[in-house]
């Protein structure tokens, strides 16, 4: 069993930043692949960015490239999400998961464990 704990949500304008944080449980966590998704009111969750277990290896939803990067802190079993230029469409409710198997799918159902999520409202 894993735990996600994510952090770091707020309300910011548009054109700010935020660095969402994910503390996740569990002594194998640097062999995990984790992933940062997204749902605003209404919509189906959408992939937002993964990256590997040695963190060579990132994957990124077109929507956010070069505004959002992905990183990672194994020894302190810590994901970051920082989100850079923020738009009021990337509103939403921020979920960090684990797949515990390689690769940096973009598909809800390819990971296994889910944070709670935080909140992230960008204002226009």
């Amino acid at each position: 069993q894993v735990q996600l704990v994510e952090s770091g949500g707020g309300l910011v304008q548009a054109g700010g930043s935020l660095r969402l944080s994910c503390a996740a449980s569990g002594r194998t966590f640097s062999t995990y692949t984790m992933g940062w998704f997204r749902q605003a009111p209404g919509k189906e969750r959408e992939f937002v960015a993964a990256i590997n277990w040695s963190g060579l290896n990132t994957n990124y939803a077109d929507s956010v490239k070069g505004r959002f990067t992905v990183s990672r802190v194994n020894a302190k079993n810590t994901v970051y999400l920082q989100t850079n230029s923020l738009k009021p469409e990337d509103t939403a409710v921020y979920y960090c998961a684990v797949r515990p198997a390689s690769g940096t799918p973009s598909r809800t159902y390819d990971y296994t464990y889910w944070g709670q999520g935080t909140q992230v409202t960008v204002s226009s």
